[in-house]
């Protein structure tokens, strides 16, 4: 093969990978939001779609929060949310979309027992106002979701049942849904490293049962709301067999249904790590994707 011929096949097969490279999103890591209800700034990171910065639209928004002991690029680094998210928006099964990461640290997305860490008075009086501001996102319920695994899962279901009419889908992935005698069974040690600072310290039996709890405990708040309130949201349930948070998943699948409320249940062969929730975060943004979807 002589140098021409040599030439013309490098550039066509350089076009050929430009014809068919998939389009990439933004991804910004270390943003950074003043809160005056918390007295400290709050990391986020988000993603924007590939379309962003060459367009004038504007674009629905998921906000996706992270579990315990993981932050605000917790769904970047093991998550790999922005090769997924890339990917499904190439291929059509999601519309372009704004994803928001913000950290919680450990505050399981809530008011503290105390008072003292506001995190849910944060998340909707400054955090959603600033990104709004801040970037092209829609701002009605229509085109604003929710969504995150275990404590992100709870965070997810709290939000989305108190605060119905501001998400149009709430898809939760092995969320930390506990019976009443489960929260109760947990061992003394681990109440003190992970539930005391948000629920309070020093908590036995019954005791753990208090006002806290149950305004934010998500079969309490299934069985607060009629039928019609729990229906103005569409939800994604998620959960591994061999997790031990399925019991706690599979009661409020149980309840949502004995309510007569459309949802979708999975239980599926996995754990509780991020093999199964890397499998299982297409599924659920799809599924957030046709609620932004004009039918």
């Amino acid at each position: 093969m002589n140098t021409l011929k040599k030439l013309m096949m490098f550039c066509l097969l350089l076009l050929a990978g430009n014809v068919f490279a998939q389009p990439e999103g933004k991804v910004i890591e270390e943003q950074n939001i003043k809160s005056d209800i918390l007295k400290h700034n709050v990391k986020y990171a988000i993603y924007l779609p590939a379309d962003y910065e060459t367009s004038n639209r504007s674009y629905p928004v998921v906000y996706l929060l992270h579990g315990y002991g993981d932050d605000h690029t917790g769904w970047l680094q093991f998550g790999e949310i922005n090769r997924y998210a890339d990917k499904a928006i190439a291929e059509g099964k999601i519309p372009p979309m704004i994803i928001v990461m913000p950290d919680a640290q450990t505050t399981f997305y809530i008011n503290s027992y105390d008072g003292k860490l506001k995190y849910e008075d944060f998340f909707f009086k400054e955090f959603i106002p600033a990104i709004e501001g801040e970037y092209r996102v829609k701002t009605s319920k229509q085109y604003r979701a929710v969504a995150g695994l275990s404590m992100g899962g709870f965070g997810t279901l709290v939000y989305s049942l108190k605060h119905p009419e501001m998400f149009s889908a709430a898809a939760a992935l092995s969320a930390a849904v506990r019976a009443d005698d489960d929260l109760i069974a947990i061992p003394d040690a681990r109440w003190a490293e992970a539930y005391s600072k948000v629920f309070g310290p020093n908590l036995k039996g019954s005791e753990r049962l208090n006002a806290t709890w149950r305004s934010n405990a998500i079969l309490g708040l299934v069985q607060s709301k009629s039928a019609d309130e729990l229906k103005s949201v569409r939800y994604w349930i998620d959960c591994g067999d061999d997790d031990a948070l399925s019991k706690g998943n599979s009661l409020l699948h149980i309840a949502l249904t004995e309510k007569k409320v459309p949802h979708e249940f999975r239980i599926r062969d996995g754990a509780h790590n991020w093999t199964y929730w890397r499998s299982g975060i297409t599924d659920a943004l799809e599924f957030i994707g046709d609620s932004f979807r004009q039918k």
